[in-house]
């Protein structure tokens, strides 16, 4: 199916790349000047490489995919923050979204259904028990998942758990555009070892979105969540060019494997961008 040529998951690990403060700017250079103040604003320097890595896969997969030249691409961002393409595609709804945490920073896009990635850093806590951290976060989680996460096991399962669940939510209010405001409470997931994951939103559940769970290393997860526009928040369903799928594309889209990610080095991305 020719949609299919627009599915990417890129991921880049920040910690093999070690640029001198030249080739930090020669890479940073390579973006619009719009986009500069928002890397220089971070004080250190991994926040950086973040903020400008992100930025890179953004540009480098637009161009990538859809052949538009660096210079013609124009990506906006929704008053939530949300980054979307403004420039007109050969698919029929081409979205992409961007997460970053620890050692990677990823991407992932999508050709008609909405995408969502998030990646989280499995950090043990500092100064806390691993149910005192947990504690914290109880009024984003059901009682489902609080007695899954605290029946996983030993302390290290109980946190690897409850990163699960996190990395879910976050994926799924990345992928609809809405904003940190969005109670995550509301959403509850079910699974099957982690594989068949499925959401019930405020109790309901529902058939329009997929979930997946990647093993980046020992110490990284990534989710991707792939749902219907119409779950989209009211200002990115503006940005987005329609709304209607039908069942047989949302079907496929949801039945599709999932790939695992690419892995890009930076030298790789800024290449493919000269």
């Amino acid at each position: 199916m020719e949609e299919e040529a627009g599915v990417r998951r890129w991921i880049v690990d920040i910690t093999r790349w070690r640029p001198s403060p030249d080739q930090f700017d020669a890479a940073a250079a390579l973006l619009p000047s719009h986009e500069r103040p928002a890397i220089a604003r971070f004080v250190k320097e991994d926040d950086r490489k973040r903020a400008l890595v992100s930025r890179l896969l953004q540009y480098s997969l637009v161009h990538h995919v859809l052949r538009i030249p660096l210079h013609q691409i124009n990506i906006c961002r929704t008053p939530e923050g949300k980054p979307y393409l403004k420039n007109c595609s050969a698919f029929p709804n081409f979205n992409f979204n961007t997460s970053h945490q620890g050692d990677y920073v990823g991407i992932a896009s999508e050709p008609i259904c909405l995408v969502g990635l998030d990646i989280v850093s499995i950090s043990k806590p500092q100064g806390e028990t691993t149910t005192e951290f947990i504690s914290n976060f109880s009024s984003y989680l059901t009682d489902h998942e609080w007695n899954c996460i605290v029946r996983a096991g030993t302390s290290c399962e109980v946190l690897t758990e409850f990163y699960r669940y996190w990395c879910l939510k976050e994926a799924f209010v990345k992928a609809m555009g809405a904003g940190v405001g969005f109670g995550l409470h509301r959403l509850e997931f079910h699974h099957e070892h982690w594989t068949d994951i499925s959401i019930h939103i405020d109790g309901e559940v529902t058939k329009k979105w997929g979930f997946w769970l990647f093993k980046l290393d020992e110490m990284h997860l990534a989710s991707v969540a792939k749902g219907h526009p119409e779950g989209a928040v009211s200002s990115y369903k503006k940005a987005l060019s329609t709304v209607s799928v039908t069942e047989e594309q949302l079907h496929s889209t949801l039945e599709s494997p999932e790939e695992a990610f690419t892995l890009w080095t930076v030298e790789q991305l800024t290449e493919s961008m000269e």
